[in-house]
């Protein structure tokens, strides 16, 4: 038995002593959505709601038991490796320090308060992530305190990988997939080279999200690089750069195995399993349940597990997932129209729509005492197939007008 499966083991005895098992469910739905047995590891579950705990927990651990004295313990995080490491700080009696940007929205900011207790201090800096990382890497040289990687260390990949060590305990029969969120890719390389030790016939498939594929951008030209822009939106898994250690776990895989999810897609993704599961993803969380999408019949009767990363989801964001969920689904669409300015223009246009469409959305752009002003429309319809007959009335009523919705530039400014 290699070093690294002994030290997964080993971390995940210990973590019992902090939480149990996370769920590894079946989902009936899923199943037979794709005539496959679906599986769900459910690390949304975990006590901070994220596997990142795990990684936290082993890292603080294991120095611990290789150092004495006092210690203090920095991380850089907005999300859910803060969270996991005040959790785990507080577990242990340990000082923690945790540097996240000014930008953080409050309600991480208190979560991980409320984790860590009186054992972590917070410390707001810095408008980008960049700035946070340097401030908090700064201080560690000054403080001699130990700086905690959200995924390139060691003792962190070696503590996700027990979520691995968990799945072949739970699971009786074979896995034939297991379907992997990468962003830095401590789980994946965790749970990749446990599951090769000992379940080699298992098969794997990597998903990130398609504004952050450090891992297909690595694989492409032999190392990490870094990306020239992230799309932050799926914030648990869009790293621009994957790590140095977690890739040299990744780097023998096919890059046909590595899938990238729009990000549009992944909010559709996260309804469907809160309005029929009920269950509570966040972006990265849910990439991994997106991943079937792509996968077909790759997939057809077997046993594939999708790991569940994450549910801090925060709800005022319910509202851009579902508009952009619409948008993907094409179900909602925006248009500006030359409209007359005068009675009964409105009550004119609403002749072009079906009895299924609604305007969500109604907005002029420029008023004057012109004849015509520019107007933004917002137009849901029951069923995307509604949106070219909705066109061919408009052109038929002489409208002038312009689609906006797949306009980058002017969605962000209008919209």
């Amino acid at each position: 038995m290699s070093d690294f499966v002994t030290g997964a083991n080993a971390a995940r005895h210990e973590m019992q002593k902090l939480f149990t098992e996370t769920p590894l469910q079946k989902n009936e739905y899923l199943s037979k959505r794709y005539g496959a047995e679906i599986y769900l590891k459910r690390e949304d579950l975990s006590p901070v709601r994220s596997y990142k705990i795990r990684g936290a927990f082993n890292a603080i651990r294991k120095h611990l038991d290789a150092h004495s004295g006092q210690v203090r313990f920095v991380c850089a995080s907005a999300g859910n490796h803060a969270q996991g490491v005040a959790y785990v700080c507080r577990h242990f009696g340990v000082k923690g320090v945790v540097f996240m940007p000014i930008t953080t929205p409050e309600q991480k900011i208190e979560k991980t308060r409320v984790f860590g207790g009186e054992a972590v201090e917070i410390r707001l800096t810095g408008d980008y992530f960049d700035d946070t990382l340097k401030s908090a890497q700064a201080f560690c040289a000054a403080e001699k305190a130990v700086f905690l990687s959200p995924f390139d260390d060691d003792d962190v990949i070696e503590g996700q990988a027990s979520v691995a060590v968990e799945l072949l305990q739970q699971m009786s029969e074979a896995i034939d997939m297991v379907i992997l969120p990468v962003g830095g890719g401590g789980l994946a390389a965790g749970v990749v080279t446990y599951l090769h030790a000992l379940s080699p016939k298992t098969e794997f498939r990597f998903i990130e999200p398609l504004g952050g594929a450090s891992l297909a951008a690595a694989l492409a030209l032999g190392g990490p690089v870094t990306l020239p822009k992230v799309d932050s939106f799926v914030d648990g898994a869009a790293v621009a750069r994957i790590g140095v250690r977690t890739f040299q776990a990744l780097k023998d895989i096919d890059p046909a195995k590595v899938l990238s999810a729009p990000e549009d897609r992944i909010c559709v993704t996260i309804l469907e399993l809160l309005n029929i599961e009920g269950m509570v993803l966040e972006p990265a969380g849910a990439l991994a349940i997106d991943a079937l999408r792509d996968l077909g019949a790759e997939i057809a009767g077997k046993r594939v597990v999708c790991i569940a990363s994450g549910g801090n989801f925060d709800f005022e964001r319910l509202p851009e997932v579902k508009e952009r969920a619409l948008k993907f689904s094409g179900r909602k669409k925006y248009f500006i129209l030359r409209f007359p300015q005068r009675p009964g223009a409105l009550k004119e246009f609403l002749d072009v729509l079906g009895p299924d469409d609604d305007i969500t959305r109604f907005e002029y752009l420029k008023k004057s005492a012109r004849n015509f002003g520019s107007v933004l429309i917002g137009i849901e319809a029951r069923n995307p197939a509604d949106f070219p007959a909705i066109c061919a009335r408009m052109d038929q009523a002489g409208m002038t007008y312009q689609d906006i919705t797949d306009n980058e530039a002017l969605s962000q400014f209008l919209i």
